[in-house]
C-alpha cells in the first residue's frame, strides 16, 4: 500500500519548507536582526578581559559558531532537545554584569576560566531543572504573557535608540536621517512589495539604508578587512573551567533569568506563530538552552537564550517556518568559521539598524498587545494587575542605574524589565487574578 504526502494546507506553517532562495534570503534578514545583539557582549567582555585584536575576533566568532549551533538545535530539535520552533538563540546580556564582577574579583587574566567553569555548571543545572520549571506555565495565562511580551517589545526599544545615536546620549542629525530612511523604507516596502519581497522588507530596508550611508562615510569597513579568512576557537581556548563557588551561584541565578526570558519568548513565539506553546515543548526547548550553553562555553562562548528582537522579525513578516530560522543558524555556523564573512553583516551602520530596529522591535509589543486584548479587562483587578507590571517592567529601561545600590544577585533579576515585570505580573495573578482564564496548553 502506498501512502502519500499529507497536502500544504494540513502541514503547519512553522513545518512548511520554503524554496532554498525563501530559506537563504529569509536566514540571512534573521542575521541582521540580531547580529549587533549576539557580538556586543563578547565585545564587551573580551575588551574587559584585556584580550588582543586577534583574540577578540575569535571570541566573537566563538559566539557566533555556538549562536548558530544553537539555534539549529532548537528549530530542528534533537530527541527531546529543541521546541522546534523559530527560535533564533545566542549569547546574552544577561552574562555581561555577573561577568564583570567576576573579573573584577578575580582580574582579567583569570575571570574567563571562572566564567567557563561557572557556566557549565550553570547550564547542567538548566537542563536539570527544565521538566520542573515547564510546568509553570499555568502561571502564564493571557494577562500575564500578553504584559511580559508587550514589556519585551519596549525593553528592545532603546536598543535601537542607542543604535541611532551611536551609543551617546544625544544623536547626530546624520544618523537621525539615515535611521528615519531606512525606517521609511521598511514600511514602504512592506507596504506596497507583493508578497515574498514584502516579507524580506527589513533586509532591503537594511540595504537601502547602508548604501545611501556609504557615500557619507557611516560604513566601517576596517572591520571586513582585518577579519581572517577562516578562524574557530580550539575547546577552552580562552582559558580552562575553574569552579568557584560565589560565581557559580551568580551564575546560577543568571540561568533562572536566562530561563524565565526563554519561556516568555517561546510562549509569544508560540501566540505569533499560532501554535501555542505546551509543557513538553517549553521543557525541550529550556533543555536546548542548557546543551547549547554548555556547547557555547567550551568553544569560547557563554550562555544562550531567545533573542527577542527576531520574535518580532517573525511577527513582522508573517514568516512562521522554522526551516527559515535554520537556515540563519547555518549562516551564523558560517560566520563563525569564516569572520571575513561576517565583516559583510558588520557592514551595516548602527543608524540603519536602530532605524530598522524601532518597527521590529515595536512588533514585539504589538504582539503583546494583541495578546492582551484576549484577557477581561472587564474585572479591574486585571487592569491594575497589567499596570504594575508594565509600570515595575519600565523602571530599568527608563532609569538604568534605579537599583543601583541593591544587591548584584538582586539586581541581576531588577534590572532586567522583562524579569522584574514577568515576576510582579505572575505574583499579582496569583493574589489577584482568576484560574477562568485560558491557560496555555500542556501538550506539544
Amino acid at each position: 500500500m502506498t501512502t502519500t504526502a499529507a497536502p500544504a494546507a494540513a502541514i503547519h506553517p512553522v513545518d512548511r519548507k520554503p524554496p532554498a532562495l525563501q530559506l537563504v534570503v529569509g536566514g540571512v534578514q534573521h542575521v541582521a536582526a540580531m547580529y549587533a545583539g549576539v557580538v556586543a557582549p563578547p565585545l564587551i567582555i573580551g575588551s574587559a578581559v584585556g584580550l588582543s585584536g586577534g583574540q577578540l575576533s575569535l571570541l566573537i566568532s566563538a559566539s557566533l559558531f555556538t549562536a548558530g549551533l544553537a539555534t539549529l538545535l532548537q528549530t530542528l530539535g534533537v530527541w527531546r532537545f529543541g521546541a522546534r520552533l523559530p527560535l533564533v538563540n545566542g549569547v546574552t546580556f544577561a552574562n555581561v554584569a555577573p561577568v564583570m564582577a567576576i573579573v573584577q574579583q578575580h582580574g582579567p587574566q583569570n575571570a574567563l576560566g571562572v566564567v567557563y567553569g561557572a557556566t557549565l555548571v550553570g547550564a547542567a543545572l538548566m537542563v536539570l531543572a527544565a521538566p520542573f520549571f515547564s510546568r509553570l506555565t499555568r502561571f502564564f495565562p493571557p494577562l500575564v504573557t500578553g504584559t511580559v511580551i508587550t514589556l519585551i517589545g519596549v525593553s528592545l526599544l532603546p536598543v535601537a535608540v542607542n543604535w541611532i545615536s551611536g551609543q551617546q546620549d544625544s544623536a547626530e542629525p546624520h544618523g537621525i536621517l539615515l535611521a528615519a530612511i531606512t525606517l521609511l523604507a521598511v514600511l514602504a516596502f512592506n507596504r506596497f512589495l507583493p508578497g515574498f519581497w514584502s516579507r524580506i522588507a527589513l533586509l532591503l530596508g537594511l540595504v537601502v539604508g547602508t548604501l545611501i550611508a556609504w557615500p557619507l562615510g557611516e560604513v566601517d569597513t576596517s572591520t571586513f578587512r582585518e577579519a581572517p579568512a577562516f578562524g574557530v576557537a580550539s575547546p577552552f581556548h580562552f582559558g580552562s573551567p575553574a569552579f568557584d563557588i560565589a560565581a557559580i551561584v551568580s551564575m546560577a541565578i543568571v540561568m533562572i533569568v536566562i530561563m524565565a526570558e526563554s519561556t516568555a519568548d517561546m510562549l509569544a513565539l508560540g501566540e505569533v506563530v499560532g501554535r501555542p506553546t505546551g509543557q513538553r515543548t517549553l521543557a525541550d526547548g529550556l533543555r536546548a538552552d542548557g546543551v547549547a550553553t554548555a556547547v557555547s562555553t567550551v568553544f569560547g562562548g557563554f550562555a544562550c537564550t531567545a533573542f527577542a528582537q527576531n520574535v518580532g522579525l517573525v511577527a513582522l513578516t508573517r514568516v512562521f517556518s522554522r526551516y527559515v530560522v535554520a537556515a540563519c543558524g547555518a549562516i551564523l555556523v558560517l560566520l563563525g568559521l569564516f569572520p571575513v564573512a561576517g565583516g559583510v553583516v558588520a557592514l551595516v551602520p548602527q543608524p540603519v539598524l536602530g532605524g530598522a530596529g524601532l518597527v521590529l522591535f515595536g512588533s514585539v509589543a504589538v504582539s503583546g498587545i494583541r495578546t492582551l486584548a484576549t484577557a477581561a479587562f472587564d474585572r479591574p483587578a486585571n487592569v491594575t494587575i497589567v499596570a504594575a507590571a508594565l509600570g515595575v517592567g519600565i523602571i530599568p529601561i527608563a532609569a538604568p542605574e534605579f537599583y543601583a545600590h541593591f544587591p548584584s544577585a538582586v539586581r541581576t533579576v531588577l534590572d532586567s524589565g522583562i524579569s522584574a515585570g514577568c515576576v510582579v505580573a505572575v505574583v499579582l495573578n496569583l493574589v489577584f487574578g482568576t484560574r477562568r482564564e485560558r491557560t496555555p496548553a500542556t501538550g506539544s
